[in-house]
């Protein structure tokens, strides 16, 4: 480590004994120190103060003499650049002797080079390592803030500037705020694009029209568009970056292949040409279609996915809504346990390290000697209330003649028949069981305990081939081939209601369910309020998150909605398993004490369909 710098001026001689000891370097590997610019900045300043005389001790050499005690006067000029200051209390009880030698090491500071040990050797300034230098107050330095760190990590790391494809906005109209620190660019041709879904009652043309209003609501507070609008300009306190448009003509080079006419190939060529235009700065263009994501990587552009909505990275991460207790579990749960009935319920207060991982209305399951199955109803630090269940799976608890062939669909049951329980969402593979069950809990509740009036039940129009076109016919009958569920699942439950008296009375009982059962479009919710329904929501992976916010807040007082669906099963473009508005709902309302979730695991529709979805 070369010496450091002699002072501008003369300072006071070393008063050196006759032979200083051999110098010892700390055993503890100094830290780099923090210089704070107004060190270098103040020298000459301080250089022209008072001189401190301080007086210490060095570290004992290696072979047991006694440290040699050294008076300097040191002048703070000379003082290392790479060397931080020390509090003037800490420099005074250092020199005192109060403070261990190993306490003072610890300390970050600079190593300094051994003293002279020749006699009348020339004076060499003493280094903060073996003599602490009290500075002037103005010239400690300060410890590192986290605006100081943020501003020399965005130093480090430049603004990026995320160029969005028309889909980003069509999915999400808020996507434009979601960028955090850095600049959104817009190319002309995504606004054209917007201007050409604006029009229709569908989602993707309220999403259009929401992100023309904003933008024109930036506009109105910008005066030179130009420069940038500020994102934040509309009270989004998050997005500190700049929006910018194109406002001039920008063409990138891009192979003679890519006919220019197309639009998606237009916008590559604004991304080429911002690429090329600004090398400081990165380009990224964020697109939710993978095809122009893969031309963009091929060009040796940047490209991304919009990864905002997403609600887990991972599906194999959702909420499933039960728990297995280990086996242990009343050994260190079962002191000072607590019981008592209520309603024909069973409550247990157990205290243990386990509760504080329950979640209210999670269902817990203990298989063994003592077998356990419960619902989590209450839940404070390590103590928690668990409820014991009705059992669907006994005849006599059957719903509607339905029991559970396992012990999820007997969770899914209890759930679904719960009056305090608003909100249910049961996910599965195809054949568990989630429409039948949500069906029977909802006519049982209709026709037999009369606590809903009506079961309304609506799915999003997506289909899974080629469309087939307009339908005829009023509402219901459009809808009518999108319900195919619905008529296999009532006759399935037709046939276990034990009607007898022939055809005649079974026709009756079957218009009789029908007539309490509406079939609903999505594309009709806006601004309706349901009373005492039992809302049922089919295939629900295919909802976007804001259409499953449209479709749960028509709930009004005593209507329950049921969430149906596979998030493997997702036919919506653009949709996947961690942005699915089902996904969304699961994560948002777990722990709610009015909603509760189970992803059932086993098929039960038939020996081929369990074989079929577990080999193709």
């Amino acid at each position: 480590m070369p010496l450091p710098k002699l002072p501008v001026r003369p300072a006071t001689i070393l008063e050196a004994p006759a032979k200083a000891p051999a110098y010892r370097p700390s055993p503890r590997k100094a830290e780099p120190a923090i210089v704070h610019p107004a060190i270098a900045d103040e020298q000459e300043t301080l250089a022209a103060q008072p001189v401190q005389t301080v007086s210490t001790s060095t570290a004992a050499p290696a072979g047991g003499r006694k440290p040699a005690t050294a008076r300097t006067h040191a002048a703070p000029a000379a003082v290392p650049e790479n060397a931080s200051a020390a509090p003037a209390a800490k420099a005074r009880q250092h020199a005192q002797g109060t403070i261990p030698a190993a306490a003072a090491d610890a300390a970050p500071v600079a190593k300094a080079a051994p003293p002279a040990t020749a006699p009348g050797a020339p004076a060499v300034p003493v280094t903060p390592a073996a003599v602490p230098v009290q500075a002037a107050p103005s010239a400690v330095t300060p410890s590192t803030t986290r605006s100081r760190r943020r501003g020399r990590h965005v130093a480090d790391e430049p603004r990026k500037l995320f160029v969005l494809d028309t889909n980003v906005l069509l999915h999400d109209p808020s996507s434009l705020f979601r960028f955090q620190e850095h600049d959104v660019y817009l190319p002309m041709m995504t606004l054209e694009e917007l201007d050409h879904h604006k029009k229709g009652m569908s989602e993707v043309a309220r999403n259009a029209r929401q992100v023309s209003r904003s933008l024109d609501a930036m506009m109105d507070v910008t005066a030179d568009i130009t420069q940038g609008m500020a994102l934040n300009a509309l009270g989004n306190k998050d997005a500190s970056g700049k929006l910018l448009i194109q406002t001039t003509s920008m063409e990138g080079a891009l192979p003679p292949s890519l006919p220019v006419a197309k639009a998606d190939n237009q916008i590559l060529g604004v991304l080429k040409a911002l690429q090329d235009s600004r090398p400081e700065q990165p380009v990224v263009l964020v697109s939710k279609d993978v095809n122009m994501r893969l031309k963009a990587r091929a060009l040796g552009l940047n490209a991304e996915d919009y990864f905002n909505d997403q609600v887990l990275e991972d599906s194999d991460l959702l909420y499933t809504g039960l728990l297995q207790l280990p086996e242990n579990f009343w050994n260190k749960h079962g002191k000072d346990i607590e019981s008592w009935q209520q309603g024909g319920t069973t409550y247990y207060r157990v205290h243990g390290p386990l509760c504080s991982q329950f979640t209210v209305n999670q269902f817990v399951f203990l298989d063994g000697a003592l077998p356990l199955h419960a619902r989590v109803k209450e839940v404070s630090g390590k103590t928690a209330v668990l409820a014991t269940l009705r059992d669907h799976s006994h005849g006599k608890n059957n719903v509607w003649g339905i029991t559970a062939r396992n012990r999820e669909q007997n969770f899914a049951l209890n759930l679904l028949m719960d009056p305090d329980c608003d909100f249910v969402s049961l996910l599965g593979q195809a054949g568990t069981g989630k429409t039948l069950l949500a069906l029977a809990a909802g006519l049982a509740q209709v026709l037999e305990t009369k606590r809903y009036t009506e079961i309304i039940m609506t799915r999003i129009t997506v289909p899974v081939g080629d469309d087939i076109g307009f339908l005829p016919g009023t509402e219901e009958e459009k809808m009518q081939p999108w319900m195919g569920a619905l008529d296999d699942n009532l006759e399935v439950l037709h046939s276990t209601s034990g009607t007898n008296g022939g055809d005649w009375n079974q026709n009756a009982t079957l218009d009789l369910i029908r007539s309490h059962i509406k079939v609903k479009s999505l594309n009709f919710m806006r601004g309706r309020t349901f009373l005492n329904k039992y809302l049922i929501i089919d295939e629900a992976q295919n909802l976007t998150p804001k259409q499953m916010k449209t479709l749960v807040t028509r709930a009004g007082p005593g209507t329950k909605v049921v969430c149906l669906g596979n998030i493997a099963q997702i036919d919506t473009p653009y949709l996947t398993e961690g942005s699915s508005g089902l996904t969304y709902v699961v994560d948002r309302f777990k722990g709610w004490p009015h909603a509760g979730h189970i992803t059932l695991q086993r098929g039960e529709r038939s020996r081929l369909a369990d074989y079929a979805g577990d080999v193709l």
